[in-house]
């Protein structure tokens, strides 16, 4: 039987069982309490594990020849390595808010990373996740879901204040964040944020203090209900810190001393991870499905001042974080159901972050937000492994670092195409607000590009020459896909 067929089958039988309770005895009564206890505990815990700025080449298991990530790799090879998994945009920000929502984050407003609050004449300051938008955690617990974050927020201009939503509103019962990345760095940041009242300075380095604090959630819950857990690592964006330990380790088999910090880093994320799968493990928590990935591609080398350390690596794709080449959005990805069986092995099924939600939705038998989703459910592929999406997976990002902004993946082809407005190349941009609005809606596409991914993994051969009839097929979805993006995008207006 598939999910929904389960799921439908304990709605009648614990139907049946309610209507013998009105007539029967406290034996049938008792019964009832079973099935329902049953039912819930039925229900998978759910855990999202979220890198900042990984490379799809910075896992052992995805190719590096020097990292190791000895816990990530075991999830992966005893359960499901996705190696066409894309995040929801190349940069932070709009990468969490399409995770949370299923959605493109273009729809919720956010655009690029959101900065702290400053007034800024395109009206950056003021966005933030709207309190309208619906999310994982508030959904799942509308099933009876307990839920937690821990770690990177980066959803609001304005955090831990009462003039924005903050993660309480969408959902969360325990949050512990930071808006962006942990300051001073990931050693004794001081930047924590508990349930609305600040931390203070901590001890240690921030992948091991999240995970501490997920732990300690856990094993102070109250209840026995399934719950969501959110842990979003701070590992490996800049400002990088990492134990001396693991640092001396790979001095000898790095080029320099940053980027063996850069390696220990990412192993420090691992070991964190081990932790945090072992006290599941040692705490019967067998019905867990985890998903990892990471929030876009890696950073370039020196690409800012501070990025001194950032060694990650793209693997085979093409361009980096802020791209809209592969290397920008394809990210190493993971599914591990600790104590279910599933399907198991390599796949090139291509999955996004924007299927989280749907999915989630039907394993947990949750209703879906009364809005349209850009993702889909992949039970399909827990169960057998068979997923092929139906909608495409598109991404307009204004101030993509290459040529082209927007990009639509269908199948085993992408295209990419620039933007021009008023006869010239739209200038890079890092909100929709009133004064642009009408300059982007009156843009047009050119210098279309079409690659078959399958076959050229690396972007490397435009075939929009010798497969005209494809790409002429793909031209027109994408003028479609983007138009009605467009339309559905929101325009941050400042009211005076």
């Amino acid at each position: 039987m598939n999910f929904k067929t389960v799921y439908l089958f304990s709605l009648i039988t614990l139907f049946c069982l309610s209507c013998k309770k009105h007539t029967g005895t406290n034996t049938e009564a008792k019964e009832v309490e079973t099935a329902i206890s049953t039912f819930v505990n039925s229900k998978p815990n759910i855990v999202v594990l979220l890198c900042d700025d990984l490379g799809y080449g910075d896992l052992s298991s995805f190719g590096h020849p020097i990292i190791k990530t000895e816990n990530l790799d075991k999830l992966a090879n005893t359960g499901i390595k996705l190696t066409n998994f894309y995040s929801t945009a190349p940069v932070c920000s709009p990468s969490r808010a399409g995770l949370l929502t299923g959605r493109s984050p273009n729809k919720a407003g956010i655009y690029d990373f959101i900065p702290g609050l400053k007034k800024s004449p395109d009206n950056r300051d003021l966005v933030h996740l709207q309190a309208h938008e619906q999310t994982i955690p508030a959904m799942l617990k509308s099933v009876g879901y307990t839920t937690c974050l821990v770690g990177k927020w980066h959803c609001s201009s304005q955090f831990n204040s009462d003039k924005q939503p903050q993660p309480n509103d969408f959902g969360f019962d325990h949050w512990f964040a930071t808006h962006n990345n942990a300051s001073p760095s990931h050693e004794n940041p001081n930047n924590f944020v508990r349930n609305g009242e600040k931390v203070g300075v901590i001890q240690g380095f921030s992948s091991q203090i999240i995970v501490d604090e997920a732990i300690n959630w856990l094993d102070n819950k109250k209840g026995d209900q399934p719950f969501f857990l959110e842990v979003t690592f701070h590992e490996p964006h800049e400002p990088i810190a990492s134990p001396k330990d693991l640092v001396q380790k790979y001095l000898p088999l790095a080029d320099n001393l940053q980027q063996a910090e850069y390696f220990a880093n990412v192993e420090n994320v691992d070991l964190a991870v081990g932790r945090l799968v072992e006290h599941f493990e040692k705490n019967n928590m067998d019905n867990t499905l985890i998903v990892f990935s990471s929030d876009n591609g890696p950073e370039t080398f020196m690409r800012y001042s501070r990025a001194k350390k950032s060694y990650g690596s793209p693997g085979e794709l093409r361009g980096m974080k802020l791209w809209t080449n592969e290397a920008g959005f394809r990210v190493p990805g993971i599914i591990n159901w600790i104590g279910k069986k599933t399907f198991t092995g390599t796949t090139d099924k291509v999955v996004s972050a924007l299927d989280y939600l749907p999915t989630f939705a039907e394993l947990s038998g949750a209703k879906l937000p009364n809005r349209k989703l850009d993702g889909e459910s992949f039970t399909a592929l827990l169960e057998n492994g068979d997923f092929d999406r139906d909608k495409p997976l598109i991404w307009a990002f204004y101030d993509a670092l290459n040529e082209r902004k927007v990009a639509m993946r269908k199948g085993d082809w992408k295209i990419l195409a620039s933007i021009e407005a008023d006869g010239k190349a739209l200038p890079n941009i890092h909100n929709l607000y009133d004064g642009n609005e009408a300059l982007v809606k009156n843009a047009k596409l050119i210098n279309h590009v079409l690659f078959n991914l399958k076959q050229d993994i690396n972007e490397s051969e435009d075939l929009s020459s010798t497969k005209a009839e494809v790409f002429q097929i793909m031209k027109k979805a994408l003028e479609i896909e983007y138009k009605n993006l467009l339309d559905e995008s929101h325009i941050w207006v400042r009211e005076e």
